[in-house]
């Protein structure tokens, strides 16, 4: 096990003008298939470093198509500079393996919140405890959940105990939890900041709570990166609406260790065939 797997995932290598190649990691996936915000992290890293002087841009907004799922393994990063201004860049990024496009990702970069904000509603995951409290469930390299959702081996992640469908029970598409990167990631603010964005993803399906067991694949996935991280847990709070026949939505909600907005994500998700 590499100390730093989440620098290591989104090291991008320059092959020619505005062209990356990347290896995602066998635990980068869900299953036998990449995460989704891992992919999305690695956009944005390929959109980073394809902008000059962008060291203190932050990726704000990314909004993401999911095309095909692909392997882990080599994949190449495509860009394609749509706007240079003096506060705020659009890179377009297409994620593709073995010439099969896989993601086509639209990445603003420009200045991220630093201060404390002017106005903000009381949130749910306020409530949350800073720091994951002693009944929270550690997903382990052997933990059931460890075996199908291997982004946990890169991470330490923990979800709520009380979640409902971890003991066979039903109840509210709401799912809490808290993750934090390693510590040799964590010491790299562009890694921390990217490793948060890659959160916005993170949970298992809320759809789980109402009994949909399997795959629910993401189509759409659109990400906003508030502020940089502090060093700490990040706390995760998903949740959906509406579950229809075919779609629902989930949220997604992440604070840091001070209790600042890090991300807000929204994806369109299918529930799994047969549920």
């Amino acid at each position: 096990m590499t100390p730093q797997p989440f620098t290591d995932l989104i090291t991008v290598t320059a092959v020619d003008a505005g062209v990356f190649t990347a290896h995602i990691d066998d635990m980068w996936t869900i299953g036998p298939k990449v995460h989704g915000g891992c992919m999305m992290a690695l956009c944005a890293a390929a959109a980073r470093s394809s902008v000059p002087d962008a060291a203190d841009l932050g990726p704000v907004a990314l909004s993401a198509n999911y095309l095909n799922a692909p392997d882990p393994g080599e994949v190449q990063l495509s860009t394609t500079i749509r706007k240079r201004g003096r506060q705020v860049n659009l890179i377009e990024v297409e994620l593709s393996q073995r010439g099969r496009i896989a993601v086509t990702c639209s990445v603003t970069l420009g200045p991220l919140d630093a201060k404390p904000p002017r106005h903000q509603v009381p949130l749910a995951a306020s409530a949350m405890a800073v720091e994951p409290p002693d009944d929270a469930l550690r997903v382990t390299p052997d933990h059931p959940m460890g075996q199908v959702v291997h982004v946990a081996h890169g991470c330490d992640l923990r979800m709520d105990g009380a979640t409902p469908f971890l003991t066979g029970a039903e109840g509210e598409p709401v799912t809490q939890m808290w993750l934090r990167p390693f510590a040799s990631d964590e010491a790299d603010p562009d890694v921390a900041m990217l490793f948060a964005l890659m959160a916005g993803d993170i949970t298992p399906p809320v759809t789980m709570n109402r009994g949909h067991f399997g795959w629910t694949p993401t189509v759409q996935l659109t990400t906003y990166l508030r502020r940089r991280p502090a060093p700490g847990w990040l706390r995760v709070m998903a949740s959906s609406t509406v579950i229809g026949d075919t779609w629902f939505e989930e949220d997604h909600l992440i604070l840091d260790a001070n209790g600042q907005v890090v991300v807000q994500s929204r994806q369109m998700a299918m529930l799994p065939l047969g549920s």
